[in-house]
């Protein structure tokens, strides 16, 4: 409970209970991820089951009743007949995973050459830096749709779609490492050169416990920020890859293939099938990225 109360009374609490933005962001990124956590059991359909479609419920407007069964779906059906309801709050489970899973990937990787290029120095430091530079120069979005091909000429045909949304997160992950490895470069070389790291070295506590110990958590803050407004971006990156036909496989549908799907049918009237999924993305997306500007500024109001 103490420890509650001190979490409570802390500034970043004072702030976030002070920011409009961030609550509200924090509400709809909230239901969001819930909605996706617990739609096994909030959705009224199951969208992967193909027992279960029915094709004369295909093209069923939202809130009213399909001509041949008589069915009503909030948000209208698909060409094959899937509530499109079922299918965002399933579609957001694998896009969070994928953005997720890619944040921590790129996470791991940028900190861990960050901390060996600071502590290091020397070519170590020149040679992961130039590495840095030469990735900068292009999109991520490019970088990571390039490494995605590349990979999947590898990979055996059979098992592509069984191992595309693995791939997709190296990808994604491989193509944001850059901006956690140079901050936390930055910050390792200023904390290495601080009196307690010297002590520490005086005394023989070996270089990784040192690293570990007391360099890391005092560059994490930085981190943390850059990781939450770098899921927005791995969300948004991940639907870019789906939309373009390269990303998640068709069987297993995120909010990027849905839009794929429903910009098929914009044009011929059907437009409930890219108007929502293409909402949920923008609010999760949005959400997630104005926590991030929260959370920035609520830890260096300076960069407000």
């Amino acid at each position: 409970m103490n420890r509650l109360a001190r979490m409570w009374d802390s500034d970043i609490a004072w702030s976030f209970r002070n920011s409009p933005v961030a609550i509200v962001a924090a509400f709809i990124a909230l239901i969001i991820v819930l909605g996706a956590v617990l739609a096994p059991w909030i959705a009224p359909h199951d969208p992967f089951n193909s027992a279960s479609l029915n094709l004369m419920d295909g093209f069923t407007p939202p809130g009213e009743p399909n001509q041949f069964t008589g069915n009503t779906y909030l948000m209208g059906t698909d060409n094959q007949g899937r509530d499109i309801f079922s299918t965002i709050l399933y579609g957001a489970r694998i896009s969070l995973f994928v953005g997720f899973s890619a944040v921590v990937f790129a996470l791991v990787l940028g900190i861990g050459l960050g901390l060996l290029a600071g502590w290091r120095g020397g070519w170590v430091d020149s040679l992961i830096m130039r590495i840095a530079d030469v990735q900068l120069s292009f999109p991520s979005i490019l970088i990571a749709l390039l490494i995605f091909g590349v990979a999947r000429g590898f990979i055996p045909p059979s098992m592509r779609e069984e191992v595309a949304i693995w791939v997709l997160i190296v990808s994604i992950g491989l193509s944001d490492w850059v901006q956690y490895a140079r901050v936390v470069r930055g910050a390792a070389m200023v904390e290495k050169s601080k009196e307690y790291v010297q002590a520490a070295r005086v005394i023989g506590v070996h270089p990784a416990r040192i690293v570990l110990r007391h360099i890391l958590p005092n560059v994490m803050g930085p981190v943390l920020v850059i990781a939450t407004i770098g899921l927005a971006l791995s969300i948004i990156a991940e639907a870019t890859l789906s939309f373009l036909g390269v990303g998640v496989p068709p069987t297993q549908p995120s909010l990027g293939t849905l839009i794929r799907i429903g910009q098929q049918y914009l044009f011929s009237g059907e437009w409930w099938i890219l108007l929502f999924p293409s909402i949920a993305l923008l609010l999760l997306a949005l959400s997630v990225n104005l926590l991030g500007d929260w959370l920035r500024d609520a830890l260096n109001p300076r960069l407000r």
